[in-house]
């Protein structure tokens, strides 16, 4: 069962990305506190940049959580071995530290930064139908329901369907295909001629 709350928000997904090296060694990845809602970052890929040397280079995760965690290595990477990583269903919640334990990088890290938004459409939409309850609905004009449409085409169709049926019974196989429209059989009719 859906709660109220689940149904103001909607996830809103934005790209994110950060760049490891031996000028920076460590980039944290926070949200500012007043954003109230629920955050969530999926991470990607992890690669080296063209100008890495061709040593290991070891990215690891510190965790902000209480307590003293230590360090989670996420990836060893080394250009001529592994140059790049997929991360599929690592998922965190900030604030979470990436910390370039061994190597000069560049390395690269990106993701997706997922927030729970308040849903705002979903409020105008309830509002616009308390609006449209209050207004009386403009009516349009009426159609003539599908059995009693124009009865004239209708006999027109009834006819033509029924020429067809009697041609198709009548037709034995050695008669030609009756012709449809002006200037059929014209090329059969002057070539028997010549």
């Amino acid at each position: 069962m859906e709660s109220i709350d689940s149904k103001s928000e909607k996830p809103v997904s934005m790209i994110w990305g950060c760049e490891l090296s031996s000028e920076q060694d460590s980039y944290t990845f926070q949200v500012p506190e007043e954003w109230q809602c629920e955050q969530q970052l999926a991470l990607r890929t992890i690669c080296l940049g063209e100008m890495a040397r061709d040593e290991f280079h070891v990215v690891e995760i510190v965790l902000a959580e209480g307590g003293a965690r230590s360090p989670v290595p996420l990836a060893t990477l080394k250009p001529s071995v592994l140059p790049m990583a997929t991360l599929m269903g690592v998922e965190l919640t900030p604030p979470v530290t990436f910390h370039l334990r061994a190597g000069s990088g560049p390395v690269y890290i990106s993701g997706q930064h997922v927030s729970m938004m308040s849903n705002l459409s979903w409020d105008e939409e309830e509002e616009e139908e308390d609006a449209e309850e209050e207004e009386p609905a403009e009516e349009s004009p009426k159609k003539p329901p599908k059995g009693q449409a124009d009865k004239k085409g209708n006999a027109a169709k009834k006819r033509r369907l029924e020429k067809e049926d009697e041609l198709r019974n009548n037709i034995s196989p050695e008669d030609p295909l009756p012709s449809k429209g002006r200037g059929a059989d014209r090329g059969r009719e002057a070539a028997a001629k010549k």
